[in-house]
Formats: structure tokens, sequence, C-alpha cells
């Protein structure tokens, strides 16, 4: 047998194993991990250096441009848009980029803040997005760019990947954002940062701000349109929407939803200065939902996220939303499924996550398949932020949700459940505070009646609710009378392990302690919310 040969069979024998372990993994009710990952090491450049200098026509440039060419822009200078990526023939890269030396910008894996704003060139327009993508641009890589809007302009969107192509072959594919400062105007306004209708696409190490609108949702970065696999890795995303939004729109592809999604290391936040009646608020009353919002996605791994500061406003003040949508009633494939969102903080916010099993507006696939593990949730307060106070919110008929192993103070109910009832439901290994409501549901009473009612067959287990009744709860979990009981490390100092002498160590259903794995945690999450805030960006 010819070594091609033997190779080929070897490669298809390894994909079978991938699929049929992926298989018994939905089997089992655990969510499938993404399938494919977007390669965002830096390529060594194979062609020409084409210049553009202040003044130059940048879109010239990338006309001229050929797979494996470098254009380099002139550090500072100013060119104005709309640009058009040109579709060409060949996978070579075509690298976009500052014409400041490597040593001026971060290396590639550490992210760009606007201290940097110096030694980037300038992309704006005034009317349309300031790039958008021909069909079937491919192979595009932006390093060290800063992307705005003119003065005073009201953009939809900053960068336009898609514009709703009919077929797989003609939508964007293969595009790096690498260590960008991407902004919105400070006065009027811009909605999104990214549109991102593509396939293979990644956004790392960049700085996105000041996304905003009023009376309409604004994003950092929604994609609605385009296949994946998507990579957002260790940025800074700010707007007053949804930061962070997959779905929300009708695909135009039948049967099309965004797949292979790994989001992680980001800095998800608004700033208060958007807070209606907070003292920092600058008197703009932008319109404030959430803070990640998944309505049709597939196969996401969110991990080692900072996600901090969400209120109600337009929306409860649930600052994770993961709702089913067929939005505009034309894709009934629309799903949320298989999503693993695991090593997050969530913080400073008036609700905690919003699961929604079925789209109550128009027919949808199931919500399921979802693991919640090793979380921290701090500061979910109502009275501060606006909302509920509730941590979890479970709505209408889910399957496979797994919520396990994390830590949170919340001022409101662990579980809030209404509709059709959640099947192959299991709440285990977790450390809360009880408070008035507990785990309870419309119309029934806490803890036991509501998982009888809206979590049959559920698996609730080796939980520490402190200041609950045992009598009212199944039996394996544990109740302090107060979080003063549970003998945390240092809990006014955030050290949230138990000691040695606490009662409910390793009491875990898996012989752990329950709660936050709080050294994973710190592994997973460190370098998130290494950033400045938009309240500290220079001038233009």
């Amino acid at each position: 047998m010819s070594r091609g040969r033997w190779g080929l069979i070897v490669s298809l024998a390894a994909a079978l194993l991938v699929l049929v372990e992926a298989h018994a993994e939905a089997l089992a009710g655990r969510p499938e991990l993404p399938r494919i990952k977007v390669e965002t090491n830096p390529v060594a450049p194979a062609g020409r250096v084409l210049s553009v200098a202040a003044g130059d026509n940048l879109q010239t440039a990338l006309e001229r441009a050929r797979p494996g060419d470098v254009i380099t822009l002139q550090a500072g200078a100013t060119f104005v848009g709309p640009f058009t990526l040109p579709r060409k023939h060949g996978d070579g890269w075509v690298t976009i980029r500052t014409s400041a030396p490597d040593p001026s910008l971060p290396p590639p894996d550490v992210r760009v803040d606007p201290s940097y704003a110096g030694v980037m060139p300038k992309l704006e327009a005034g009317s349309r997005a300031v790039i958008v993508t021909a069909p079937g641009a491919h192979h595009y890589r932006f390093v060290g760019i800063e992307i705005r809007p003119k003065p005073r302009a009201s953009l939809v969107n900053l960068v336009d990947l898609g514009t709703g192509e009919p077929t797989a072959e003609l939508v964007p594919s293969h595009l790096i954002f690498d260590r960008r400062y991407l902004h919105g105007d400070a006065e009027t306004g811009t909605r999104r940062g990214i549109a991102m209708n593509s396939r293979h696409t990644a956004v790392v190490n960049s700085y996105l701000a000041d996304f905003k609108a009023i009376g309409a949702d604004s994003q950092a970065i929604a994609g609605w349109a385009g296949a994946g696999p998507f990579k957002i890795d260790n940025n800074y995303l700010e707007a007053a929407g949804e930061n962070l939004l997959f779905g929300g729109g009708d695909p135009v592809i039948r049967d099309l939803t965004p797949s292979d999604i790994e989001i992680r290391g980001n800095h998800v936040s608004k700033p208060l200065r958007w807070k209606v009646g907070d003292p920092a608020f600058a008197r703009v009353p932008w319109a404030v939902k959430n803070l990640f919002e998944l309505k049709n996605a597939r196969r996401v791994l969110v991990e080692g996220n900072l996600f901090e500061h969400n209120w109600a406003h337009a929306q409860a003040g649930f600052a994770i939303v993961f709702t089913v949508r067929n939005e505009d009633g034309g894709a009934p494939w629309s799903a949320v499924q298989d999503v693993t969102f695991v090593n997050n903080i969530v913080r400073r916010a008036g609700a905690g996550v919003n699961i929604l099993g079925r789209d109550n507006n128009h027919p949808s696939q199931p919500t399921e398949r979802l693991l919640i593990a090793n979380n921290l949730f701090d500061e979910i307060d109502g009275a501060r932020w606006g909302g509920p106070g509730t941590l979890f919110q479970i709505l209408d008929g889910t399957a496979h949700l797994t919520i396990e192993h994390n830590t949170a103070f919340q001022q409101g109910a662990i579980i809030v459940a209404e509709g059709r009832p959640h099947a192959d439901f299991v709440y285990r290994n977790n450390l809360t505070p009880h408070n008035a409501a507990g785990i309870a549901g419309t119309g029934t009473g806490a803890g036991a009646a509501t998982l009888s009612t809206y979590f049959p067959g559920s698996i609730v287990a080796g939980n520490v609710i402190a200041g609950g009744r045992a009598s009212v709860h199944p039996p394996d979990n544990f109740f302090p009378v107060s979080l003063e009981m549970v003998g945390f490390v240092n809990r006014a100092g955030g050290n949230y392990r138990l000691t040695a002498a606490s009662r409910y160590r390793r009491v875990g259903t898996d012989g752990r302690d329950p709660g936050v794995d709080l050294d994973a945690l710190t592994t997973a999450v460190h370098g998130a919310a290494n950033t400045h805030t938009t309240e500290t960006r220079p001038a233009r």
C-alpha cells in the first residue's frame, strides 16, 4: 500500500473517531466541544511588501496585493474608506499592518489597549462600514490597526464581514483581526464593531469599545449569517446592548447555525457612565441589555472570561443569556446547543443566567446540552444593579442542562423556573445562599415541590445552600445557617476556598469541595482583566 493511501486511511480513521466520541458525548447529555478551531499563529510573509504612505490609496494596494504580500500602512496616518477586501485566487495570507516595527506593539499573544493608538494607522469612514468584504474574499489578516468612524458619524457597523451571501462558497472566510483598536463615536454612538457573518474568523488580542445606541441593540461583535468556526480570544469587549452575540437575525443560507465557537480570556464589560442613576452617568441613556447572548449557536466553548457590569434597563438585568430565537420567523432550525460555560467570573450584575428552552415567538429547535461549571458569580445584586438578583432563570423545556461546582453570591433566588418541564437536569456540588426564594417556580413551593414539577427526575445533590431548610430539599445536600458558617478562608478578601476546619470540605458527590475550584478558575481567567477602560481612552 502506498504511503499516501495509508495516510489517507489514518486521517479518515481519526476523523471517524472524533465523530464517534462526539456522538457518545451527545448521548451522555454532555455538550460537544468545537470540532474545528481557528489557527491564529503568525505566518511568515512569502511575498512583497507594499508600503502605503499618508495620502496614498489603500484600496489600490488591496487590489494589487497578491497572496503572501504584506501591506504596511504609515503609523499614525489616517486613511478614509470604505475599503473593500477583494476576492483573490490562492490561499496565501494578505497581511495589512502598521508600518511601526514589531517592538512598537505587544507580542502576538498580548492584548493591545488605547495607549497603542499612536503607532496605529487609522482607518475610518463616514457613511458605510469602514471595511467590507467582497463575496468570497478570504485570507486577510489585520495587525496593529485602529478602526473608527469619522467624527460624529453614526455607522451601523465598523467592519462588515459578509453581507448575506446566498451560498457557503461566497461567504468570506479566513479573516483574522489581531491587536486592533476598534471604537465607536463617543458622542453619536456606533451600533456594532464587527458584523461577523463569515467563516473561519478570529478576533484576538484586541480592544473594542464604545459601541452603543438609543432604542436599538448594539454589539462589539455579532454574528448571525456565518457558519464559523470563530475564535474570540483575549479581547476587551464593550457595548451597551449585547457585548457579544451569536444569532439575532435569520441566516440567508438554509440550516445555517453559527458553530464551533471559542470564546476565551476576554474582559466583557460596560462602563458605569452608561448606567442611569449612577454617579458616573454621562446623561445619555444608551439601551443596555446583557453581556453575552446566544440565540442561534452550536458547539460553543466559553472559558476563562471576566463578565462584569450589567444592569436592568432595556432588559431585566441578566448578564448571560442563552435564549434560542428564530428571530424573524424564517429560520426554524435555530438552536442553542452544546454550550460549555466553564471557569468564568460573572460579577456586578442585576441577575445571573437566563436560559430559554424554546422560542416563544416562532418555531425553533430545543435548547439542550449546556454545561455551566466552575464559575464564580459575585455581586449578583438586584438592589445595586437593577433586576431580580436571580442566579439562574430556566424557562420552557430545556434538556440536558448541568450546573455544577459553581460558587455564587446572589441576592435573589437560586433558580426560578417556568413553562414546560425540563429534562435531564443536574444541579450538583454548588455553593450559594438560599435567600428568600431558593429554588422556586411559578405556582409551586420552594425546593422539592418546584423540582418535581419543573425538573422531574433531576439530580440535585452535594450542594451547600446556606440558610435553606433540609426538610424542603432532596437529601444529600447541606444547609449551614448562614454563609459565615460555611468556613471560607477569607470571604471578604475574595478567597472562597474552604478552610481545613470547614464542615463542608470534600462533601461533594465527587469527593471534592463544593463550589468553585478557585485555583483552576484563577489560572483560567489570568490576564482577562488586563486592560485599560475607555474612561482613560486618549482623545483623537
